[in-house]
């Protein structure tokens, strides 16, 4: 009986976390990284161009951005769990539809619908689950969900590749496709809960004094999505995470070109983009928890300045080490900004309409990683050189650490008065 009666002890929200953990690795490492591997292959049987193929991962990007609105509203209205389930299903049925593709038209109409499903299964659902169930634990839940999921380009980009190699590419599509329904579809079915008080709990598993005593009932409180929107912190906020995001973006296009293009050997500038995955995990793991301790709109400061530090470091540098310098730097600041945004915008809003006004500032986020890559090939095309689309980055991150500073914390919601008993 003690094995039970310690399992029992266990709170629900880190059943929740790292059940998110399990999917929201396969889904990213399915759904994001992979679609990499599948490039060449594609090409060189279909004949389309580079540009038309990721033309449609591009528009599938902002279409999530679009998305996360109405999938904001109805996380507030309804919770993740038939949200989350039938996104999963939807995406498994999309990526099998995507091995059997002929035409250039079906392949944008199925990474149109791709698009959709991601804002229903990649992090902002998952985030909404970690601010409704966490609060003095939220930036910890934050760091096993997001250094858990980190590890999806680890994962499957090898796999991915291995599968084409050894299936061909529509042989690939099809096996993932199953892993990505087996791995996600029956864990968003049967463990999501919407709120901890739906399983009598208050948030990180306060329970009430005595086991006979109910359970306090606990209300969530936070600003409306129209308080939001006319708070200047939230468009702040927004800016800051737009303009950091052209350049992590850009970069993980980039790179690989730019250090070739540099003199160095192709394998050295695969390895060291796959490195900066790498350092994403760390970067997680000592920035994240520290939001909890410190301002978090100072550590958030400080990740876009590293940033901003490490361009300059690839800018001004010619050598390996250099390299290594600005990967390590890069993928450390890189790795802490997604769940940093999740704990922003909970600590400055609440959790009331979390889904709606994390969903808004997801439409400027999104829309920046899918605009950057394609600009930052026209400033190439442009002026034959990297270097300048470089500098437009390194200023564009400084901007970010310059106006994160101006975010100030809305007295009348401050995250201690997030909830309240009854």
């Amino acid at each position: 009986m003690r094995p039970l009666s310690g399992l029992r002890k266990l709170y629900y929200g880190w059943v929740l976390v790292f059940t998110l953990a399990l999917t929201e690795t396969t889904s990213w490492g399915i759904l994001y990284y992979a679609f990499t591997v599948f490039l060449t292959p594609m090409q060189a049987e279909l004949g389309w161009s580079r540009a038309d193929l990721t033309g449609a991962f591009s528009m599938a990007l902002l279409l999530s951005g679009l998305a996360g609105i109405p999938v904001g509203r109805w996380l507030d209205r309804h919770g993740p769990r038939l949200l989350m389930t039938l996104g999963s299903c939807a995406a498994s049925l999309l990526v099998l539809a995507w091995a059997e593709v002929e035409r250039l038209t079906t392949f944008y109409l199925i990474w149109g619908g791709l698009g959709v499903t991601l804002a229903a299964v990649l992090y902002e659902p998952a985030f909404f689950v970690v601010a409704a169930w966490f609060v003095r634990q939220r930036g910890r839940a934050l760091t096993v969900l997001t250094f858990l999921a980190g590890l999806a380009s680890v994962i499957y980009l090898p796999v991915a590749s291995w599968l084409v190699q050894r299936q061909g590419w529509r042989g690939a599509l099809c096996s993932l496709a199953m892993v990505l329904a087996v791995g996600t579809i029956p864990f968003h079915a049967v463990v999501l809960r919407r709120r901890p008080e739906d399983l009598g709990l208050n948030p990180d598993g306060d329970l009430g004094s005595q086991p006979q005593q109910p359970v306090q009932t606990v209300v969530a409180l936070g600003a409306s999505t129209r308080t939001a929107l006319r708070d200047a912190a939230f468009w702040w906020l927004s800016v800051a995470f737009f303009l950091s995001q052209l350049a992590t973006a850009a970069v993980a296009v980039h790179l690989v070109p730019y250090l070739i293009d540099h003199g160095y050997e192709p394998g050295f500038a695969a390895v060291t983009a796959s490195l900066i995955g790498v350092m994403a995990l760390p970067g997680r793991l000592i920035f994240t928890p520290l939001g909890d301790r410190l301002s978090r709109v100072h550590v958030t400061a400080c990740l876009f300045l590293v940033q901003t530090i490490a361009l300059l470091v690839l800018l001004l540098s010619h050598s390996i080490a250099g390299v290594y310098i600005f990967v390590v730097l890069f993928g450390m600041g890189f790795g802490a900004m997604t769940p940093a945004r999740a704990a922003l915008v909970a600590d400055l809003y609440g959790p009331a309409h979390y889904g709606q006004i994390n969903g808004v500032l997801a439409l400027f986020v999104t829309g920046s990683r899918a605009v950057a890559p394609i600009g930052a090939g026209a400033m190439y095309d442009e002026t034959g050189s990297y270097d300048s689309m470089l500098w437009c980055l390194l200023i564009t991150s400084a901007l970010a650490t310059a106006t994160i500073l101006l975010v100030r914390q809305p007295q009348s919601w401050a995250a201690s008065d997030c909830y309240q008993e009854r």
